[in-house]
């Protein structure tokens, strides 16, 4: 299934609308057409959902929200949900003001997600409606650990089953989950932090990965995970002494780009529980 969903990435090269934030748009346009995707930026209320109906997925991050972008992703997300296609959040921030969380949890009542993407601290903020996050970082308090660990799968498999949507949480061990099964991943560098936007990034994989294998969403979800973190990996095992995070996020890059199924099956980590 690992094989097959990356291979189906690349045989199928699903279309994705990104409304996403302005720090990291060009590297997510670059992850997508590395892990054989393509992809389609648009935020303007004119503009969207003419766009978001002849993609395959939406990939909506609230990173960088202005008064313009805030009804663009309501008449995309509402357009793509229409049409029946893949639509993924992340919710970059949640907990750090009060518009992000607004926002957040204002799409989550009218825009029906597959996917929920964020860090624990932007995850528990949707889930209580309120929170707090280290600026777009999350907060040490909530950090999945191997000792919180049953209590965090508990967490995103309870979220799913009253969201109907799977659940990514992604940190230094990632979940991701529906209602029923939850894959914890534990590949990735703790350098990965120190590259902006690598989150941003793999949101915008996952709905390429998602649209690619839609009778297999939550294994494609957490394949892109895989993909993400391996190549941190690699990434990071290539990079020279005197090569510091901007050669990084690059060498991430790449490694997306030559990863086959044969690498990915051999140097994911992951359990289901």
């Amino acid at each position: 299934m690992i094989k097959e969903c990356l291979e189906n990435v690349r045989k199928n090269v699903p279309l994705v609308h990104n409304i996403t934030n302005y720090v990291t748009v060009n590297d997510v346009a670059n992850v997508i057409l590395a892990c054989g995707g393509s992809p389609i930026m648009s935020d303007d209320e004119g503009d969207v959902e003419d766009i978001t109906s002849i993609c395959g997925g939406l990939n909506i991050n609230i990173g960088t929200l202005n008064k313009n972008t805030i009804p663009s992703m309501y008449l995309a997300g509402k357009k793509a949900n229409e049409l029946g296609h893949v639509v993924l959040l992340d919710p970059v921030g949640a907990g750090a003001s009060k518009l992000r969380t607004d926002t957040a949890v204002g799409l989550m009542k009218e825009i029906r997600f597959d996917v929920i993407r964020g860090n624990i601290s932007e995850i528990k903020t949707l889930a209580y409606g309120s929170g707090s996050t280290k600026g777009v970082d999350a907060d040490v308090a909530d950090a999945v650990t191997e000792d919180t660990l049953d209590n965090a799968v508990a967490f995103v498999k309870k979220l799913s089953a009253e969201t109907g949507s799977i659940i990514a949480v992604t940190g230094a061990i990632d979940l991701v989950a529906d209602s029923e099964k939850c894959y914890v991943i534990r590949n990735g560098r703790p350098e990965m932090g120190k590259i902006t936007g690598t989150g941003c990034q793999l949101s915008g994989m996952m709905t390429a990965y998602v649209v690619a294998n839609q009778d297999n969403k939550l294994e494609a979800a957490a394949v892109a995970v895989m993909v993400m973190g391996l190549a941190g990996e690699i990434g990071y095992s290539h990079l020279q002494a005197f090569e510091g995070n901007s050669t990084y996020r690059n060498r991430i890059i790449d490694a997306i780009y030559n990863m086959d199924g044969d690498t990915l099956e051999q140097g994911a980590k992951f359990e289901i529980r």
